[in-house]
């Protein structure tokens, strides 16, 4: 595993504990603000959500933010009204599982041009983009 250079700054460690896994499990953070059930994707009275559903949640939110720093870079504020609506797939092929997503971006009052500038200009700060985008198909799309 390589280790991280000396001269990264960590802005922030997120620490959980998962027992029982995607099937029946429980996840909760150290400082107590997550504690989530877990269960399997699509199971007909699931009890829990799923982590699909927590990369999900986790990328929209910081392609939100990632599209904020770029309006403000530009002297822009984004209308109250800005979403991001995440799909996550888990996918099985030729005996492999697998993830793929899309984002769907509203930003209402923004013309389409300037739109798709904030999108492929927060794409490339976006750390969930990044980290997804080395390994995982990923469509964007402005709604």
């Amino acid at each position: 595993m390589e280790t991280i250079a000396e001269s990264t700054r960590v802005l922030y460690t997120a620490r959980t504990h998962t027992i029982g896994g995607r099937e029946h499990g429980l996840s909760r953070s150290y400082d107590g603000h997550l504690n989530v059930k877990l269960s399997t994707p699509g199971l007909d009275g699931g009890t829990g959500t799923n982590p699909e559903q927590l990369i999900a949640a986790g990328w929209s939110a910081s392609f939100e933010g990632a599209m904020d720093i770029t309006a403000r870079k530009r002297f822009m504020t984004l209308s109250e009204k800005t979403a991001v609506d995440a799909e996550v797939d888990l996918c099985f092929e030729k005996g492999e599982y697998f993830l793929q997503g899309r984002l769907h971006v509203s930003l209402p009052g923004i013309d389409t041009e300037l739109a798709h500038q904030i999108i492929n200009a927060a794409r490339r700060i976006c750390p969930y983009t990044k980290a997804l985008e080395s390994t995982v198909h990923v469509e964007f799309n402005l709604v």
